[in-house]
């Protein structure tokens, strides 16, 4: 786990502000690198130090917990080579427990979740955690009818026909009692032993030997030629289930029996611990067995069995709250640091590299590690010429733990911060309270302009086929692109302004018409797709989506967002505007700030205005939940009675509502507990439906319809007079 300084406890608000955003835009670049492209940069143990230093942060500050936090989100946007495929139910992923304490704090957070008492037991059953590919399959009557790999969790890529190479994958299910549907999940895989075939076949035909199963798995299932996936002879371990078309037990450990009957392959050691003290002993037993498998794992699942338990606790943002992965502790190996280079982001963030001499961990050769901020350098005292200590949980980039310092050259000198950035020479500046130095070079800074521009071409932002970051970097320094607007225009400068586009190295008549007609299919986006583009700092694909939510249309969501910024620059002005764009449940005011700082800054106004011109923005489809809460705005007060607050928030955001922390004008319904205080006061005075526990959960379930607004507010005020 990452050391960064200063820790959550001692950052301040606005501090604990920035080291979230900084956050929220890495592990978002790690997830696309990881999932999308099979190319991460950071080994498992690093990535998971950031996740768990952003829950950290967020536990000490919650009402500081951004939208597009990473503990909402998983995976990354599929790939645009494949069809995509949406998923009935969205693949999680795992939060992690990294020893016995999160373990035992795990099984805590579940009692307490469900109400149960300390000494009541919870049954896990425990399974090796696969270091594979998550992928799904689909059978109708028994048949595999499609395959999908998990994608950005909401959305995969169909990958049918590749699985269908897979040897121990059933094309056909065995036995009399398979559902009509049925949905099962798992992992994608190669053995180390065809792993080590493979690599010695390719280097007797001199072609290079792939560097790690997991990698080799990724990429074998996303081939376009099928014989190629078969060549890597892929295999699957069903480890859940998605939808099906019936009840399938009452157990996770039953239900996975059932799914070896019916032909499936299912990971050894696994079995049902009754109590902690169980589980952690089913741990010990599979690291200990870890080398003797043929395949590559990296700690131990943990589900709780009972399936109604399961669907009681739900999920958390991105995981599910009954299940965890108990990883093993990371390999750690000795390598030279030569230098510590500098890259400019997005934000103009200067992050710090550590350039290593290659090293060999585990499957793995890496040669660079990301060293986050300069006070991690400090802390470390990491210095040019040092032998470090290394490690890797998983994957590529290792994390540097600790230098080795009777071993540093005598000629040695400590880190100094750049004054400049290193891209266009501008003054580098530290904020007060704020971990990273940042370039104030803006619009000017090459790395900060063309990251704009990548981030606006992005697969989850407008996604133009044929104009990836490589063309990008080419008609920025080429001077055809140097803001957003400029691409829609490059059919109409094309031959005018530069020379056609068709005459450039690589490209010909056909490409650019192909591109041409691409950018005109882009002209229509969708709101959230729209703003997320904008690189708004702190606004990521959830903050965007909530954003097109609530205001609908672009138009509308301008200008309120012009009210906003006056309210938030002239202290008489009406706030109404700026109180309703933080009332929205997600976006607090360091995000609310960023968002009208943007849109009142002319330069960014110039360029909103110059896309509005050129574009179709549609507003965002409604929330597709079949529910009649969907799309409605619910805050909840009190004590309740049938359930904890937190399982009640969870139930509502499953059902497709948006749960608020405050009463305002926009709130549809409150729902009041006992001793229900001043937000019950606030929503009689502004007229909002107020509703008993058991009134919500029969009009949540379908089996009352709503209240008007009158009827409602007055019923209920008498109820809790």
């Amino acid at each position: 786990m990452s050391t960064d300084t200063p820790p959550p406890e001692a950052l301040t608000r606005e501090a604990a502000a920035r080291e979230l955003e900084r956050l929220a835009q890495e592990i978002e670049r790690h997830d696309e690198l990881y999932y999308t492209h099979s190319a991460p940069e950071l080994s498992d143990a690093e990535y998971d130090a950031l996740r768990r230093r952003n829950e950290a942060i967020e536990a000490r500050f919650p009402d500081l917990k951004r939208a597009d936090s990473p503990s909402e989100r998983v995976g990354a946007p599929p790939a645009s080579s494949f069809a995509k495929v949406r998923h009935g139910r969205p693949m999680l992923s795992l939060g992690n427990a990294l020893n016995d304490d999160d373990l035992a704090e795990f099984e805590g957070r579940v009692q307490r979740f469900l109400n149960l008492g300390e000494d009541e037991p919870v049954e896990l059953y425990g399974e090796p955690k696969i270091d594979g590919l998550s992928a799904t399959v689909h059978y109708h009557n028994g048949k595999l009818v499609l395959g999908a790999t998990r994608g950005d969790g909401e959305t995969g890529e169909d990958v049918t026909e590749n699985l269908r190479t897979l040897r121990d994958l059933p094309q056909t299910l065995r036995g009399a009692d398979v559902p009509e549907r049925l949905e099962v999940r798992g992992e994608v895989y190669i053995g180390l032993a065809d792993f080590a075939a493979l690599n010695q076949a390719r280097e007797a035909e001199g072609e290079e030997a792939f560097v790690n199963p997991r990698n080799t798995a990724s990429g074998g299932l996303r081939q376009i030629d099928t014989a190629l996936t078969a060549k890597r002879r892929l295999r699957f371990f069903a480890h859940g289930w998605g939808e099906a078309s019936e009840p399938l037990g009452e157990r996770q450990g039953d239900v996975l029996a059932r799914l070896a009957a019916w032909g499936f392959a299912l990971a050894p050691h696994a079995r049902r611990c009754r109590g902690l003290d169980e589980a952690l002993a089913l741990h010990r037993e599979i690291e200990a067995a870890r080398s003797g498998l043929d395949f590559e794992i990296d700690g131990v699942v943990f589900k709780v069995d009972r399936l109604d338990w399961q669907g009681r606790l739900g999920a958390a943002g991105r995981a599910p709250r009954w299940a965890i992965a108990y990883k093993f502790p990371a390999e750690q190996v000795e390598t030279v640091l030569h230098r510590i280079s500098i890259s400019v982001g997005r934000t103009g963030a200067l992050t710090p590299v550590a350039e290593l001499e290659p090293v060999y961990v585990g499957g793995v050769t890496v040669s660079r590690a990301t060293l986050h901020n300069e006070d991690v350098i400090k802390e470390r005292d990491i210095r040019a010429g040092d032998t470090v200590v290394v490690q890797r949980a998983g994957d590529v980039i290792p994390q540097v733990v600790r230098v080795i310092e009777d071993r540093r050259p005598a000629e040695s000198e400590s880190f100094v911060p750049p004054a400049a950035c290193p891209e266009c020479g501008s003054h580098a500046v530290r904020e007060e309270g704020e971990a990273v130095r940042r370039c104030t070079g803006g619009l000017i800074c090459p790395a900060q302009a063309l990251e704009r521009l990548r981030h606006f071409v992005a697969r989850d932002a407008f996604d133009i086929e044929g104009l990836g970051a490589k063309q990008i970097e080419a008609f920025y320094a080429e001077g055809r692109v140097k803001g957003p607007a400029d691409i829609f225009d490059l059919e109409a400068i094309d031959g005018h302004a530069f020379p056609p586009l068709a005459e450039r190295e690589g490209w010909g008549e056909t490409s650019a018409a192909n591109l041409f007609r691409a950018i005109e299919a882009r002209r229509q986006v969708s709101l959230d797709r729209f703003i997320h583009a904008l690189g708004i700092r702190h606004v990521g694909q959830t903050t965007a989506r909530l954003l097109a939510r609530r205001y609908g249309t672009v138009d509308d969501w301008r200008v309120a967002m012009d009210a906003a910024a006056t309210a938030a620059s002239e202290p008489d002005s009406e706030t109404e505007a700026l109180d309703a764009l933080t009332d929205i449940d997600g976006i607090g005011p360091v995000v609310a700030k960023a968002i009208v700082e943007f849109v009142a800054e002319p330069r960014n106004g110039a360029i909103l205005d110059a896309l509005r011109e050129r574009l179709d923005i549609e507003p965002l489809e409604a929330p597709t939940a079949d529910s009649p809460v969907a799309g409605k705005t619910v805050v909840f007060t009190g004590k309740l009675q049938r359930m904890t607050r937190q399982e009640a928030k969870a139930r509502a955001e499953a059902l497709g509502a948006q749960v608020a922390g405050s009463v305002s004008r926009a709130t549809d319904y409150l729902v009041a507990g006992e001793d229900a205080g001043s937000k019950l006061k606030k929503a009689r005075t502004l007229g909002v439906t107020v509703l008993s526990e058991d009134t919500w959960l029969a009009v949540a379930s379908g089996d009352a319809l709503p209240p008007s607004e009158e009827a409602g507010s007055e019923e209920r005020a008498e109820d809790t007079g």
